[in-house]
């Protein structure tokens, strides 16, 4: 009988976690060829997963925050492999993870080997990879000025703190939005183009968004005229969502962006390409059986599909 193989990429600010060591160790008692690497410099991650495929390894783990998931993501998509993954979430948001339904844990995060694999999408933008979403808007913002102090001390709850206290530098961007039967342009808060629901540590941008539909899901919140003052309302009296544009789309440009900062799970997007696509089932993903990221088999079977 062939031993499992599995290898676990792990950012390196995660290297002296008891509770990762504990869950590595458990699963080599059960039988698990399970290797760890730790990341220290960009690019690790990429050079890590080609030598995780080159030694043969058919699982591998991406344990840390966003950011470790989307670039093992991207490394693995770009290597069109049949290896898969497994998300062990440690970061601060675990945005993508909290939505798929993963457990936080790194036990019960690893458990999910178990759990056969299934393809799902990716998304792309400017030749980059994202697992989760692309941002824009007064919400990136705010995701790329919350200190790595401030997440420590108050985890998710720092974004929100972040953005309490940018409130006096609140404005809207202008953007304009092309897809296939879809036109959109204005002024905006904030956007979101997701393959996963939420983004930020814990904002549910785009709340119908699965990740095996081939498609993207677009979500435009307009920018109202008197704008700090609205936005403070609506938080306050849970409207929000009711203001937001929405599609559902292979692909998405924008064509016009004037304010618009765009990242990528977290990350800014670099280039000036602003064309953004689905790649459907590019990926094999462990996912909990009742992910409600995944099209279910009894969706499946009440739809025909």
């Amino acid at each position: 009988m062939t031993t499992p193989k599995a290898l676990l990429i792990l950012h390196g600010k995660q290297a002296l976690n008891e509770d990762v060591r504990a869950a590595v160790q458990a699963r080599r008692e059960q039988g698990w060829e399970l290797a760890v690497r730790v990341t220290w410099e960009g690019g690790d991650a990429q050079r890590l997963v080609n030598e995780a495929l080159d030694g043969g390894y058919t699982h591998i783990i991406a344990g840390g925050g966003d950011g470790t998931l989307r670039d093992v993501a991207e490394a693995m998509a770009q290597a069109k492999t049949d290896a898969s993954l497994v998300l062990m979430p440690l970061g601060t948001a675990n945005d993508f993870a909290r939505a798929a339904g993963v457990p936080l844990e790194p036990g019960p995060a690893l458990a999910l080997l178990d759990v056969p694999a299934r393809a799902i999408d990716l998304g792309q933008a400017g030749g980059q990879i994202f697992l989760n979403m692309a941002t824009g808007g007064f919400g990136s913002q705010v995701t790329a000025n919350t200190s790595e102090d401030l997440k420590k001390v108050l985890g998710g709850a720092a974004y929100l703190f972040t953005g309490l206290t940018r409130f006096s530098e609140l404005k809207a961007a202008y953007g304009e939005l092309e897809g296939p039967d879809f036109h959109w342009k204005g002024e905006l808060l904030a956007l979101g183009i997701g393959n996963g629901r939420q983004a930020g540590g814990g904002h549910v941008l785009c709340p119908g968004a699965m990740a095996d539909d081939g498609l993207l899901d677009i979500s435009i919140l307009p920018a109202p005229q008197e704008v700090v003052g609205t936005l403070r309302t609506l938080m306050t009296d849970g409207g929000m969502d009711n203001l937001f544009v929405r599609a559902r789309l292979p692909w998405v440009e924008i064509k016009v962006a004037e304010g618009l900062y765009i990242n990528l799970d977290g990350e800014p997007l670099k280039g000036d390409d602003l064309r953004f696509a689905a790649l459907p089932k590019a990926l094999r993903v462990h996912l909990p059986a009742d992910s409600p990221l995944v099209v279910q088999a009894d969706d499946v079977l009440a739809h025909g599909k």
